[in-house]
């Protein structure tokens, strides 16, 4: 099994920091967000998770499978997250660290459209790996 040792750091790097800021959501945040800024900060904490196990998966996965793009899967999820979920963040503790950081507005779909991206890949590897089983 060949494990793939930055994919394994990203990812429970994810994993990780999800679980620190969910917490800090549950509770430092419930009284000092409004419930919308709220529901959006956990919105950006379990993408965040989601998109974390699967680095993990993928640095895990050994050679039990080949993923075509897995280069570029793990490089839109690693600039997916960072983009969508951090900006999530930012956006809605802005009022609490005294900053006008709107500008990352545009940001959020960006990150949401590259995780997208990822997942179009892992489904044209399915469908790739599918055809050639059946040859």
């Amino acid at each position: 099994m060949k494990l793939k040792p930055y994919h394994l750091l990203f990812g429970s790097f994810f994993c990780f920091t999800a679980v620190i800021l969910g917490a800090f959501g549950a509770h430092a945040l419930k009284e000092v967000l409004q419930p919308e800024q709220l529901t959006s900060f956990e919105t950006g904490v379990r993408y965040q998770m989601f998109h974390g196990i699967v680095l993990v998966m993928i640095a895990l996965k050994g050679h039990s499978f080949h993923l075509r793009y897995e280069k570029w899967i793990v490089s839109l999820f690693g600039v997916g997250i960072i983009l969508f979920s951090f900006s999530i963040y930012l956006l809605n503790i802005q009022e609490l660290i005294h900053t006008d950081l709107r500008l990352l507005g545009p940001i959020t779909p960006l990150g949401g459209s590259l995780l997208i991206v990822g997942w179009f890949l892992i489904l044209l590897d399915a469908v790739q790996l599918i055809l050639i089983k059946k040859r």
